[in-house]
């Protein structure tokens, strides 16, 4: 199944999910494996929407959680992981 949102489109299929923006390659291929995460993550995902509140809010809504990886509360972003475990962050969009 495809689904496009403005100029990002996204792929599930057995074997995955892909994400990647119109005429920018390479995306990101997320496929699934039996192994629950045990270590720290190799790859660390930062994402910069337009709106960060509302992003944060959707990702939530979708199974995401609020992650403590030793935040003071006053950091531009949000640290959440997906419902494995893995750890990414909603960054404020940039000034200016």
């Amino acid at each position: 199944m495809v689904t496009v949102r403005g100029t990002q489109f996204s792929l599930r299929c057995a074997h995955g999910t892909g994400v990647a923006e119109r005429d920018r390659l390479p995306g990101l291929i997320f496929a699934p494996v039996p192994e629950g995460k045990t270590v720290k993550n190799r790859l660390h995902l930062d994402f910069r929407p337009e709106d960060q509140d509302a992003e944060v809010s959707r990702l939530l809504a979708l199974g995401a959680r609020h992650v403590d990886v030793g935040q003071t509360g006053e950091e531009s972003w949000v640290t959440l992981a997906d419902p494995e475990g893995n750890e990414f962050c909603v960054l404020a969009p940039r000034r200016g």
